[in-house]
């Protein structure tokens, strides 16, 4: 939902919260799985605008974080 894509600075922000998270969190694009806690990875993965990724969690706190990230990327990453 991000016009710019999955750039730095949205990265980033993604980085931070999924870092806030017990569980472990990847997303999944073109079929390569990262660590969302990982800004490289993310990088990466050079998200382009528009594009569908899939999130996942696993740990105790899976649902929410799950839930979190959903909401920050309705959200624009807080970019706009």
């Amino acid at each position: 939902m991000n016009r710019h894509g999955l750039h730095t600075r949205p990265a980033t922000t993604l980085v931070k919260n999924a870092a806030g998270f017990k569980s472990e969190v990847n997303l999944v694009y073109k079929g390569i799985r990262v660590n969302a806690k990982s800004i490289l990875g993310l990088l990466v993965l050079a998200i382009e605008p528009g594009a569908k990724v899939t999130i996942e969690a696993n740990g105790p706190d899976e649902r929410e974080a799950v839930e979190q990230l959903v909401a920050l990327a309705k959200n624009k990453f807080d970019m706009e």
